[in-house]
């Protein structure tokens, strides 16, 4: 990933959270010289002092029988959107300025590890349910459905795991603009709805 230093993400602890925060992300992997992707929820997990991706996809999915010992890339995306050049104010001094677009992005690889053991899984599905849970009125478990039916779906889905080798983030984020275009732009993207990717951008100096 092409990451200029402005918009270098670089602490470990900014890294991880936003793998917390956007867990839903892409896997890629060269299988056999052809490019193969997979879209699916991922937890992160310290075991051992080693950070690991986990998550599972159904078994009816023929990739996985592909992805073991494959080296992987592990896409997560934060918001994004396009910045008109009307949004800085430096457009009517002197008119030299583009349109762009803003976004962030943290990309992880590693190996990857297909898990078919029954504990491991109920124990993946079961944090993933209770990270996503967290903080609605009435959380729901995994234990508050039948355990013959949680037992049948575990049965029905492998599991994904991530040997972490590196992880590099990049926030896009008008950082190269000076003071005052930075404020257009946080001003045009919250007139335009766009208040996730506002909040991305760094505080105000």
């Amino acid at each position: 990933m092409y990451t200029p230093k402005p918009f270098a993400l670089t602490d470990q602890q900014t890294l991880l959270s936003f793998i917390r925060k956007r867990s839903f992300a892409t896997l890629c992997a060269d299988v056999d010289g052809e490019i193969v992707a997979q879209h699916s929820p991922f937890i992160l997990t310290e075991r051992d002092g080693v950070l690991k991706l986990e998550g599972h996809i159904a078994k009816a999915n023929p990739i996985w029988k592909s992805l073991a010992g494959c080296n992987a890339l592990v896409v997560f995306n934060g918001p994004d959107g396009y910045i008109s050049p009307s949004a800085y104010p430096t457009k009517a001094e002197h008119g030299m300025v583009v349109p762009t677009w803003n976004y962030s992005a943290v990309h992880v690889r590693g190996v990857v590890s297909v898990i078919h053991e029954g504990e491991w899984l109920l124990r993946q599905i079961s944090q993933l349910t209770d990270e996503q849970e967290a903080g609605l009125v009435q959380p729901w478990r995994v234990a508050d459905a039948p355990e013959p039916f949680i037992e049948k779906l575990t049965q029905s889905i492998v599991g994904l795991e991530v040997c972490i080798d590196t992880i590099e983030g990049k926030n896009k984020a008008s950082q190269n603009q000076p003071l005052e275009n930075r404020e257009g732009v946080r001003q045009y993207l919250r007139a335009q709805g766009l208040n996730d990717l506002a909040n991305w951008m760094p505080p105000k100096e």
